[in-house]
């Protein structure tokens, strides 16, 4: 068999970093996991921490902000390895109660959104039969956190291109003050979230015939809330999972048969969140 390559981006800590050390622990010592992360150092010191055993862990930089760097690291593997099995999209810049909506929105929907499809543009090509494409996200990703008039900007859309817009203008709408006034909710990680699903449904949209012919599962996934310093800053999260005792439900994704009806969706703890 073709040994299997993996990816996870923003792996460096938390959810990420289990993510890593739970696909390199269940695949075997002829598979690779690529460990990503935006600083090197970062990166080098998360691939040393890790528990010998299972795959070859190899780190990587890529900074999903960079509008060429994950297609960059896409041909790269495909060189190296001919293709990719598995691709876990978990690069997230982290906002907290005190920061001004206004001031981060353009840096936060750089990493969280158009790293996401640069992330499916790059990526979701490379997979091969029995791949799995999942990206991270969260149940606030749905349309009924949004008000019903904003629906449409996210529903039905026809390309990426058409989510990268969207998103677009809701970062704009935020940076010059008129999203309240427009309805958007002021906690900028629900349209993120939103737009990170829609990035998903859309693409699905187009490959999933061909996809579940060859046995690919492309889904967004909750992990829900788990105990991390910055969850801790919204939430009590005390009795929270830990990032590694959240990672399992993903990683049951990875492994098992695809569910059609996960196809496309936002799955937590392996059901399907409805959309509106």
């Amino acid at each position: 068999m073709t040994p299997k390559v993996a990816l996870v981006t923003g792996a460096t800590q938390g959810l990420g970093l289990a993510l890593a050390e739970g696909l390199a622990q269940r695949l075997s010592t002829a598979d690779t996991v690529y460990l990503t992360g935006r600083d090197a150092g970062r990166v080098g010191q998360a691939v040393e921490a890790l528990p010998a055993g299972g795959a070859e862990v190899r780190g990587e930089v890529l900074d999903v902000a960079e509008p060429a760097a994950p297609g960059r690291l896409a041909a790269k593997l495909a060189e190296r390895h001919g293709g990719i099995d598995v691709v876990i999209g978990n690069a997230v810049m982290r906002v907290g109660p005190d920061d001004d909506p206004r001031a981060i929105v353009r840096d936060y929907a750089e990493v969280n959104n158009f790293g996401t499809t640069r992330l499916l543009r790059a990526f979701a090509p490379r997979l091969r039969d029995g791949g799995r494409f999942l990206v991270v996200a969260s149940s606030f990703g749905t349309l009924r956190h949004l008000a019903p008039a904003l629906h449409d900007r996210f529903a039905g859309l026809s390309s990426l291109d058409e989510v990268d817009k969207q998103v677009a203008a809701w970062r704009d709408a935020v940076e010059d003050g008129s999203a309240r006034a427009g309805d958007w909710p002021g906690f900028v990680n629900i349209p993120s979230k939103i737009g990170q699903v829609a990035a998903v449904r859309t693409l699905a949209a187009e490959r999933r015939d061909d996809d579940l012919a060859r046995g690919i599962l492309l889904a967004a996934v909750c992990p829900g809330m788990m105990n991390t310093p910055t969850s801790a800053l919204w939430w009590d999260v005390s009795t929270a999972p830990s990032p590694a005792e959240a990672a399992d439900a993903l990683l049951e994704l990875v492994f098992r048969p695809v569910d059609p009806a996960q196809y496309g969706e936002l799955v937590r703890d392996g059901a399907v969140l409805p959309w509106r």
